[in-house]
């Protein structure tokens, strides 16, 4: 297991055009979705789930996204649907991060919504340290009702997230990240 605060410095993201299979194990897959639910959560409230796309579910996860996109482009080309209903295929794992929040007297929604993308983060790490890379993505489908309902969000849900994991193909190449100058202040 590689050293925790390495893995933290050089964790990047891997375009799911460059993932391969085999995704997690069963077992794997367990130990990647506790750690996404070990985030803060002021108030224990749990305002958030995840749905798991994995073998023909992504295929069938594909093809409702492609059916709600030409029922609003009736004009699409083939290949644009083709697009459409292979955006789960290039990663062997798919997880939907489910954001939704409670009432609650102390816990205004922000701290929920950020709960949220906490345990996207935690997903995306601890997908690292078994050795997959992960990408987190959005996308039109993320907001179409449609889609919500087929992927069965309650009508208080959102998708804050679909997190794509698999093997690295080839080395990711980093970024540019901001200079700590630029970004940290002092009081």
């Amino acid at each position: 297991m590689p050293d925790a605060i390495e893995l933290l410095k050089t964790r990047r993201s891997v375009k799911p055009r460059e993932m391969s299979g085999p995704g997690p194990s069963p077992s794997e897959l367990d130990t990647i979705l506790t750690i996404g639910a070990r985030v803060p959560d002021h108030g224990k409230l749990a305002p958030w789930r995840f749905i798991v796309f994995e073998g023909d579910s992504r295929r069938r996860a594909g093809e409702m996204i492609a059916a709600a996109f030409a029922r609003k482009n009736p004009q699409a080309s083939a290949a644009e649907l083709e697009v459409e209903k292979n955006r789960f295929m290039e990663a062997p794992l798919v997880i939907g991060l489910v954001s939704f929040t409670k009432p609650h007297p102390k816990v205004p929604a922000y701290e929920q919504e950020l709960s949220a993308g906490a345990s996207a983060m935690n997903i995306l790490t601890a997908a690292t340290a078994l050795g997959y890379g992960g990408c987190w993505l959005s996308g039109w489908f993320m907001f179409d009702r449609d889609v919500m309902d087929g992927f069965g969000l309650r009508p208080e849900e959102k998708l804050a997230g679909l997190i794509h994991i698999g093997k690295p193909t080839k080395p990711s190449e980093d970024r540019p990240r901001p200079a700590l100058a630029d970004i940290v202040t002092r009081f």
